[in-house]
């Protein structure tokens, strides 16, 4: 009885799982049978694969031609498996020889004249075959660049099914896709300036705090303050992304089909701005089958939430989480999948409804009611997991006739970066802790040594503020990257006094005058 076994893969989450394609071919009436627990968008294969193989020059078999995806029990989706099943079918009707096709791994959308189009998920694919040690991998032309991330490994790049065939049968060859080179990919972009913002330098010093310590960030100001351009520029003052967290973010974007033959590999820290209509699955990840939402492809970069209080307010509940583990779990009934989620948390609002509380060239319209709603839109317990609070005020006019201001995105991401340096020496015996936002509780007293008068004067704030211990925790860690940003190894008053600031407590300091939190 003609048999034929390939070997492919599904996407489980972010990873891939072998399947092996078995074929068989009994004598009866022409019939296509598939089996193993396929979605829609595999059970279509059929239709595919049978119009391909007629229209490459290839005869079906007139025979009953049944279709295992095995293991049965695993939920299989995606077109990724037309390839493999056409060859698994060609080989059962001895036009290939079984030994061409093994230890290899085969994925690819079948059009109907043959052609294989690019599929999803070629990353994940390729990491397993390398953990298999499979001897090659035959992906779509489209995809080959994506999957020759991973190395050493052979990635043979198809256009057709007949080209396949061809390569099998050792008349033909397959393009050999070379490795994707390090250092062609980590250049930071250079496209957005801090020195296009005008003013604002308060607002642009506790940006660069942000990206020096890996901390979330509240901005507050009217409309045309220049809070979404304050945003924009933050993933340019960020160190470069290392090779590890590069492959981890291009993997999330590999899963949902995001790359093309112009992007293959995201070198630059992902910015990711939603709109305030965005669903909870769309945020989060979510959906019938389980995908990566918002915040993971915001991994290892920034999460931009412009009119933050506009946000469905179980939206904003939900990255309480992940704000907190840097990773998120999708949970439904046939289980649960986790996601990577560590990413800056960049919130932006407006001081009330109509925008203009506290704007001294325009009167506020808005009833005390309407504000305090507003503002109870965000929730303590998020606004507690928000680093740094900063009020971006109106820029007045005759700044504007002035220009930008201050120093270049290239000169604090260099200050940025000797931060992150000194951060890394210290944390390199925590695994997965690579800045001083990610410190765990624990740990913070220990990595966070504080001179006496720092000491005490976060002893005072907290007693006066009756701060929680989180937001205690929170100011330890932004008083540890001031202090880093100052080439200082123990944390003084000052830098204390400038992390209560950022978390709406002032007069601390100096002459004792008594602050309200805000």
């Amino acid at each position: 009885m003609p048999l034929a076994s390939i070997q492919t893969a599904t996407l489980v989450g972010l990873e891939a799982v072998a399947v092996h394609v078995e074929v068989d071919l009994a004598i009866g009436l022409p019939y296509f049978d598939l089996v193993g627990l396929a979605e829609p968008s595999v059970r279509e294969s059929r239709v595919r694969v049978q119009a391909a193989i007629r229209n490459s020059g290839f005869t079906l078999p007139q025979k009953r031609i049944t279709v295992s995806l095995a293991p049965a029990n695993l939920r299989k989706e995606g077109s990724g498996f037309d390839l493999p099943i056409a060859l698994g079918i060609l080989v059962a009707a001895g036009l290939l020889s079984p030994e061409s096709v093994q230890r290899r791994l085969f994925a690819g959308e079948l059009a109907l004249d043959g052609r294989i189009r690019r599929v999803p998920g070629v990353l994940a694919l390729a990491v397993l075959a390398r953990k298999e040690r499979l001897d090659a991998v035959v992906v779509p032309r489209g995809n080959a660049r994506e999957a020759a991330v991973v190395h050493p490994l052979e990635i043979r790049s198809a256009a057709s099914l007949q080209e396949v065939a061809d390569w099998l049968r050792a008349e033909g060859s397959l393009p050999v896709q070379g490795p994707v080179e390090e250092g062609e990919t980590l250049s930071p972009d250079s496209r957005l300036d801090f020195r296009d913002v005008v003013g604002q330098e308060h607002a642009k010093r506790a940006l660069e705090v942000a990206a020096a310590g890996g901390h979330n960030v509240l901005m507050v100001g009217p409309p045309g303050a220049g809070k979404t351009m304050l945003a924009r520029r933050l993933p340019g003052i960020l160190p470069p992304m290392t090779f590890e967290e590069a492959l981890e973010t291009t993997l999330v974007y590999s899963v949902l089909g995001l790359l093309g033959d112009d992007r293959h590999w995201v070198a630059l820290r992902p910015f990711r701005s939603p709109h305030h209509t965005a669903s909870d699955a769309g945020i989060i990840g979510g959906g019938p089958i389980p995908r990566p939402g918002e915040i993971s492809m915001a991994h290892n970069g920034v999460l931009f939430l412009d009119e933050a209080p506009e946000f469905h307010r179980t939206v904003l509940e939900s990255l309480r989480q992940p704000l907190e583990d840097r990773r998120v779990t999708v949970a439904r009934a046939q289980g649960s999948l986790t996601f990577p989620a560590s990413f800056m948390l960049v919130a932006a609002m407006n001081p009330c409804p109509c925008g203009r509380r506290g704007d001294p060239s325009a009167a506020c319209t808005c009833a005390f009611q309407q504000v305090e709603r507003y503002q109870a839109r965000i929730s303590g317990p998020l606004l507690d997991r928000l680093d740094l609070h900063v009020e971006v005020p109106p820029i007045r006019p005759a700044a504007l006739r002035v220009g930008g201001t201050g120093d270049p995105s290239a000169a604090i991401r260099e200050r940025v970066g000797e931060a992150r340096a000194r951060q890394r020496r210290r944390l390199s015996a925590l695994p997965g802790v690579f800045c001083n936002a990610q410190i765990p509780a624990p740990l913070v007293r220990d990595l966070c040594p504080l001179a006496s008068e720092a000491d005490d004067l976060l002893a005072r704030a907290m007693e006066r503020f009756r701060l929680s211990a989180r937001v205690f925790h929170r100011v330890l860690r932004i008083s540890r990257t001031l202090a880093d940003l100052g080439e200082q190894e123990r944390i003084g008053p000052e830098h204390v006094a400038e992390a209560l600031q950022y978390r709406g407590v002032e007069g601390m300091a100096g002459n004792g005058r008594k602050g309200e939190p805000r």
